[in-house]
Order: structure tokens, then sequence, then C-alpha cells
């Protein structure tokens, strides 16, 4: 399938003209472009993690960049058995409090890099002899400034509230970083048709499941390994653009208490994955149905699933996911006359403390 097919075919199906549909549509070029903006960054925070290594990451992020960072957190942990912990802003911002951040990792995840919180967190864990690096899309903002190395998102301006390109930009970055830092050859393999991939999921056709979503009062997003931060994601655009009360769980921890909560006015969307927990997934899709839920299995093979792409790289498929969630929210929103461009209550920019 060439480039130009899906520029002006694949990509020009819009649900709805709108600032966030436009964006959302530019992900496949934005990362694109990320392998010649990020080759030469992420080479040298390897070099500096090669004469460091560290022991721990830290991340650092708020709303959908915290979920960036719980998928983050799976590949660092997953690929290179380093743990992950993510640190609370505020410890820095309000409490005053200093961490003992010496020679560890500390990653800040912002797509503005102008909230205060976490530029003052960035700023301590440098103060601390950390290694600190922004995955940010204002290059030249506080947060890029305060951390000694700078990773591009390279998504260009976004203007819609909501996130959407920043968001797969963080994810393409992180997986970038994972793949060179681990050296792992399928990863990397699967970074080079990833922009191919996110356009012809954002064809996906997933309108049958319109009906039920958009009547819905609130939804259940179930995940496992890389897709939990899918599902924390698909949750938070619920809410933002579609004013739907969402809830995300692990797949473990949902069955932990929260499945109690299953009847069929309840819908659960779960996102599959191909590795070793998509048996997992496969499972609780088949107990749910059994217990009478509405159930939408997303990147499952499930009866009645809606349609998918073909599995390549597992970590790589959980980002073509939640592109294709995408236009699926905007056909939510639609349904339900939402303004996804002027979400009640939100603005672009939140500066906490």
């Amino acid at each position: 399938m060439s480039q130009d097919f899906l520029s002006q075919d694949l990509l020009s199906q819009d649900p709805l003209p709108t600032q966030l549909a436009t964006e959302w549509r530019e992900a496949p070029d934005v990362v694109r472009r990320q392998a010649r903006t990020l080759e030469r960054p992420i080479g040298t925070l390897l070099e500096a993690l090669r004469s460091r290594a560290p022991r721990l990451i830290v991340t650092c992020a708020r709303g959908s960049s915290a979920h960036a960072a719980t998928y983050g957190k799976h590949l660092f942990e997953r690929h290179l058995g380093w743990p992950v912990s993510a640190a609370a802003p505020n410890i820095a911002s309000i409490y005053r409090r200093p961490l003992e951040l010496k020679d560890q990792l500390f990653i800040a995840i912002s797509q503005s890099g102008r909230s205060e919180d976490i530029v003052t967190t960035a700023a301590m864990a440098r103060a601390s002899g950390a290694i600190t690096a922004a995955i940010v899309n204002d290059c030249d903002s506080p947060l890029a400034l305060a951390c000694e190395h700078m990773l591009p998102m390279s998504a260009g301006p976004e203007l819609s509230v909501a996130a959407t390109k920043t968001f797969i930009a963080s994810l393409a970055a992180l997986l970038r970083l994972a793949a060179a830092w681990s050296n792992d050859g399928a990863m990397l393999e699967s970074l080079t048709h990833l922009p191919e991939r996110l356009a012809q999921a954002a064809a996906l056709d997933w309108s049958a499941a319109i009906p039920q979503l958009s009547a819905a009062r609130s939804v259940m997003t179930i995940g496992r390994g890389p897709t939990l931060a899918i599902a924390r994601e698909a949750a938070l655009k619920l809410k933002e653009l579609c004013n739907i009360h969402a809830e995300a769980f692990s797949s473990a921890e949902f069955q932990h208490g929260p499945i109690a909560l299953v009847e069929p006015t309840y819908p659960v969307v779960v996102f599959g994955t191909a590795d070793e927990s998509a048996e997992g997934l496969a499972a609780l899709v088949t107990d749910l149905a059994r217990k009478g839920a509405t159930v939408f299995p997303l990147g499952v093979h499930a009866d009645h699933a809606p349609p998918m792409l073909g599995a390549d790289q597992a970590e790589a498929d959980a980002i073509c996911l939640i592109q294709a969630f995408y236009r699926l929210l905007l056909q939510i929103a639609a349904q339900r006359g939402s303004n996804i461009d002027r979400p009640r209550h939100l603005k672009k920019i939140t500066t906490t403390r």
C-alpha cells in the first residue's frame, strides 16, 4: 500500500470536519518524522545511560502523558528489566521534598512542557544528580530547558484541547527509546512500518459499537501489558470528548472486585494484545459474554469482534489500537452532540502546582 494512497484515501475519511479530527489524521506523518528527529537525541541519551547505568527509572507526567508513562513502564520493565516508578509531582512542587535520584533515569512527559509541578520535579531530579530527559512537543518550554536531554515529539502544533497526535507521538518516542536501548530487532523493525499501520488503523470501521457506547452512562475499559495504557487513555477520552463516565482497569485488577459491576447496561471495552497476555484477555471476553455483559473486544480474537489489523509487534500494535479508537470516539461524540473542539471545563494547557 503506497504512502500516497494512505494519505489521500484512508486518512481523508474524517468522521467530522473538526480540529481534533484534522490533528488525529496527522499521527502517521508525525511518527514518520520522528525517525529523523529522534535519532540523535536518543543516541546521546543512550551514551549517558551506558556510562552511568541506572538501577531505577522514574517517570513524571499528568493526563494523557501519564498514560504514556504507563506504556513506558511496560516497555522498560518487560524489555530491559529496569524497575519503573511514577513520581508524585506535588512532593517537589508543594512539599518541597527532594528525592534521592543520583544516577537514576528521570523521564518527564508533557505536550506543553509548562505545568509547574512537572517542571519543578524535573529540576529537583536534575539537581539531585539524576539523568533527566523530557519527552515534549514544545522544545522551548520550561520543561525542555529543565532537563539535560530533550526528546522532541515532533508533532507540530496541536490546537485541540484533547491530545491525540501528541499522545501517539509520546508512545512512539518511548517505543523508539526502548527499541534502541534494548537493541530489539522486532521493535526496531515495527517502527519502520508503524506510520502505514497507523493509517490503516484509522480506517477501521468500529461503528457497530456506536449505539450502545453512545447511550451508556458508564463504560469500563480493560487492557493488559502494552494495552493497559491504551485502556486508560480510552477512558479519559470518553470523559473528555463524550462526557461519559469511564473507568480503566488491567484485566487482572478487574477480576479482583470491579467485575461485580458487570451488567448489560455497563459496556466493557477490552483492548487485546498479540503477546503472552492475549490468551487471558480472550478468556476474559468469553467469560464476560457468559455473564451477560455487553463486550466490545478490540484487537481480541473473539466471536463478533470488530475488524482488526493483522498482528505485527505487540507494543507497536497497541499504538494502532488507540489510533483506531480515536475514530470511534469522534463518531460517539457526534452521536451525543458533544463539541469535541471545546470540551466543557477544559483548556489546552493545564498548569497545576
